[in-house]
């Protein structure tokens, strides 16, 4: 159904917007040039578990525009466990190459993009060298975990003249990009406030007190390394960037006091080893599954890292329990709020406009890093969407279909990646730098706030950020039409 209103986006306004967006993205790289063009060259530093989204991607989806010329990590273990995997994906395994050795991997091998999956503080590292030796640069997100580090980005960006992509696989997800449709058809008018809450269940959102993540120093904590995605979709639903930024947050169930309420003598330094593992319904068996085995547990004796650590140690430094408001340049506001203890994975999401609310629930399956289940997969009969006018009866709409990983994102974007010549998005959902830092400096800016209590404006972090390529809007001054007359005898 169209979702058409009284002057709706000025055409001239969108066609010009998505001819402009469309020079952008010829000037991210090679994936956008012309079909029958040569195979573009990738390498990845970083081969833990996200390294292989896009290492089959190039060798088992795209191979015929895509070549893995160069591997590159800290665990010369998790390396070889990468080239292996490229023989059983029918590929030539590409060199190894240590953390030490980045350069000469770029010297040598020849990249035209470097994918970066590292841990989180060490993205601004990879993406900055690999500008400045001429390649374009696709991060994970976030893209970085501090506000020096994002400016170090920036400036790199502005310098060097190449291409940074950073990879909001959210917002490719079909029930999250008709959101993003229904919010330009101007139906609900113009957003006045968002309702967002997002729940990590006791799976996926108790991992993150296992593993590297766990240090803020690595992460970020909660709030930029997974919070960023969902900060990036509101700036992206909204085509609005955040101005001022109030939180708060707290750690409260990971923590050693909790662990003795449930009846344990306390923490422990990780499950592999825990003396109270039968009693604890935290437990993690690394060596229950096979991918987890090979990729960690058989590899800490090359650098003493545990993916089980103990989610009631007092060594965690990231917070649990999370609340924060943002205040847009469009004039709307964001209440928000993370959790990571719930009995149930997903989020919902509510815009109030001036004509309406639109609401959106998402429930998501059980997940774990590097198993074999689906990042981000949606729950049978998990996804919801209503519309609510001011006046009259509301309306239940269909979701557009999605499966896969990251709600069906996945695929969408890798094809824009990785294909020579990707159709043209009327959502503009390829993220460049500016994107990144919008959405980063949302969770700095909150980790900011934990510590003084006070609020922190965007554009106190860095400096020289310009706003993304976002799609338009229906007008704020447009003329709206006016709601029915109520009938008292009805209500």
């Amino acid at each position: 159904m169209p979702h058409s209103i009284t002057d709706p986006v000025d055409r001239r306004t969108f066609v010009k917007t998505l001819s402009a967006a469309g020079l952008g993205l010829a000037a991210m790289g090679g994936s956008f040039a012309a079909a029958g063009s040569p195979r573009k060259r990738y390498a990845i530093v970083g081969t833990g578990s996200r390294r292989v989204m896009y290492q089959d991607a190039i060798e088992k989806t795209y191979p015929e525009h895509a070549e893995l010329v160069g591997l590159c990590d800290t665990n010369p273990g998790r390396l070889e466990l990468a080239r292996t995997r490229s023989t059983q994906n029918g590929a030539k395994p590409p060199p190894g190459y240590a953390a030490s050795d980045f350069e000469r991997m770029i010297r040598e091998t020849k990249p035209d993009f470097v994918i970066v999956t590292t841990v989180d503080a060490t993205h601004d590292d990879y993406i900055v060298r690999a500008l400045e030796l001429g390649c374009d640069a696709i991060s994970e997100k976030p893209m970085t975990t501090e506000a020096g580090k994002c400016q170090r980005i920036l400036d790199a960006k502005k310098r060097t003249g190449r291409n940074l992509r950073v990879t909001f696989n959210y917002r490719y997800s079909p029930p999250r990009t008709q959101v993003k449709d229904i919010l330009m058809s101007g139906e609900v008018g113009d957003i006045l406030s968002v309702d967002f809450h997002w729940l990590l269940n006791t799976h996926h959102g108790a991992d993150y007190f296992r593993r590297w993540h766990s240090q803020k120093k690595n992460s970020g904590g909660l709030m930029v390394h997974k919070a960023s995605h969902h900060f990036d979709l509101v700036n992206w639903w909204l085509s609005a960037m955040p101005k001022q930024v109030h939180a708060s947050g707290k750690r409260e169930f990971y923590t050693e006091k909790m662990a003795r309420r449930f009846g344990l003598q306390g923490a422990h330094e990780r499950c592999h080893t825990c003396p109270e593992k039968d009693k604890c319904g935290f437990y993690f068996d690394l060596a229950a599954d096979r991918n987890l085995k090979a990729l960690y547990l058989d590899q800490e004796k090359h650098d003493g890292y545990f993916r089980d650590q103990c989610v009631w140690r007092p060594a965690i430094n990231i917070e649990d329990t999370m609340n924060v408001l943002v205040d847009y340049d469009s004039g709307a506001s964001m209440s928000y709020s993370l959790n990571a203890f719930n009995a149930w994975e997903g989020y919902h999401v509510a815009f109030n406009g001036t004509l309406g609310r639109l609401e959106h629930t998402m429930v998501e399956q059980v997940y774990v890093s590097g198993t074999d289940t689906v990042q981000g997969g949606i729950a049978d009969d998990g996804v919801s969407i209503r519309v609510v006018p001011l006046r009259g009866p509301a309306r239940n709409v269909k979701p557009w279909s999605a499966a896969g990983a990251h709600g069906g994102g996945d695929k969408v974007m890798l094809d824009e990646i990785f294909l020579p010549s990707p159709p043209q998005d009327k959502y503009l959902r390829a993220a460049d730098e500016r994107a990144g830092a919008a959405s980063c400096l949302v969770g700095i800016a909150a980790n900011r706030c934990f510590e003084t209590h006070q609020a922190v404006a965007i554009d106190s972090l860095v400096t020289g950020l310009e706003r993304p390529m976002y799609p338009p809007m229906p007008s704020r001054t447009r003329l709206l039409p006016m709601p029915e007359k109520s009938n008292p005898a009805h209500l």
